[in-house]
């Protein structure tokens, strides 16, 4: 594992963490589920043991806990999750009303946190929890977002990898800002997770959106695992609308390109126009008219149609967004403050800021207190 600061210095007003476990930050672990029953009971244990170990070594507060969200799984993964949450004080299980994908899940689980420190991270455990302690490290010296990027792709296949690192290469000529080889593995502070939660937008791409915090963040290199049970909730077909997503939401890139699209089409159709006046003057074996009439009218109609649909994403995407509705809906909350948890996330969840979260941690902190 590598560790790369990639950001100034830390100035006196930004966190760092103490070494001792009784004055050590809390840690969120949050979870997206979807149709995880085969890998679940693995990824309990060894989340469980990784919060274990962290606090005996003194990185993070008795407090921490672990999130799931379920978004809307098809299999038994929420009858386990309930379970577990009932069984374990350190285990908070949510369940959306239905399937909202992985990005509104991830939020909605961020939504409900309340400790010091928060890490994402998939359920198949791909991404191991052994990088959470350098990413602990790497928050201590005063970072506020750590990513944990994929320092190599040898057990993807060819394709996998072709496309995989094609879509960086192409996000970022199109002017947005995403950290290379970086999903959705990360550690944020309390601060970058309340101030991400300010965002208003229903289409969500968090790659993107925490580029856009701008708050001083480091990156933990780290070799992936190979996938314990299960298949990857990431299809081709997914992968693409991912991709298409953070493009519309962040770039205005194709939009502009339809401008310079027109322009080449315009050029084309004057030579065009030339060719078959030079044809028409010099040659007698065209049938008249002809192509004079078809060949402008299938290109233009082309581009015309082509440039339809660049324009129909993004009116698709601003009717989206002025409609305002709920980015996510909660079933059942079991664990936690429940009460506290459920009606904090749909106030996040409907669009409003999250300035509750102070009261909540104080509420937290008094507790352990008077204890």
């Amino acid at each position: 594992m590598e560790f790369v600061n990639t950001q100034p210095a830390p100035t006196d007003n930004e966190p760092v963490a103490s070494g001792s476990s009784a004055g050590a930050p809390t840690l969120a672990i949050v979870v997206p589920c979807y149709n995880e029953e085969a890998v679940l009971a693995d990824t309990v244990a060894e989340l469980l043991e990784t919060l274990d170990r962290l606090e005996r070594e003194g990185h993070i507060g008795r407090l921490s806990k672990i999130y799931f969200v379920d978004d809307g799984s098809r299999d038994a993964t929420w009858p386990m999750l309930e379970q577990l949450a009932r069984d374990n004080a350190r285990i908070v299980s949510l369940a959306l009303s239905r399937n909202r994908g992985h990005q509104n899940a991830l939020y909605a689980g961020l939504a409900h946190t309340v400790e010091d420190m928060v890490v994402s991270i998939d359920a198949d455990l791909q991404d191991g929890p052994e990088n959470i302690a350098p990413m602990i490290a790497a928050y201590c010296e005063g970072n506020e977002v750590v990513y944990g990027v994929r320092n190599e792709r040898d057990s993807d296949t060819w394709f996998k990898r072709m496309t995989a690192e094609g879509y960086y290469r192409v996000m970022q000529s199109l002017g947005v800002d995403l950290v290379f080889n970086h999903a959705d593995f990360r550690l944020m502070s309390r601060r970058a997770v309340d101030t991400l939660l300010q965002y208003p937008e229903t289409n969500l791409f968090l790659r993107g959106m925490v580029r856009e915090l701008g708050f001083r963040s480091a990156s933990v290199a780290y070799a992936r695992r190979p996938r314990l049970a299960g298949e990857s909730k990431y299809p081709l077909r997914r992968m693409l609308s991912l991709a298409w997503k953070g493009v519309t939401a962040f770039s205005i890139a194709p939009l502009r390109a339809i401008t310079l699209l027109g322009l080449i089409s315009g050029g084309v159709s004057l030579g065009l126009i030339a060719w078959v006046l030079i044809v028409k003057m010099f040659s007698d074996s065209v049938v008249p008219g002809w192509a004079s009439i078809m060949v402008p009218v299938l290109f233009i109609g082309s581009v015309q149609l082509l440039c339809l649909g660049v324009i129909g994403e993004y009116l698709g995407k601003i009717y989206e967004e002025v409609k305002r509705r709920p980015r996510f809906h909660l079933r059942e909350v079991v664990g936690g403050e429940t009460g506290e948890l459920q009606a904090r996330g749909e106030r996040i969840a409907e669009g409003e800021a999250s300035a509750d979260t102070t009261d909540m941690r104080q509420s937290k902190v008094s507790g352990q207190l008077a204890e």
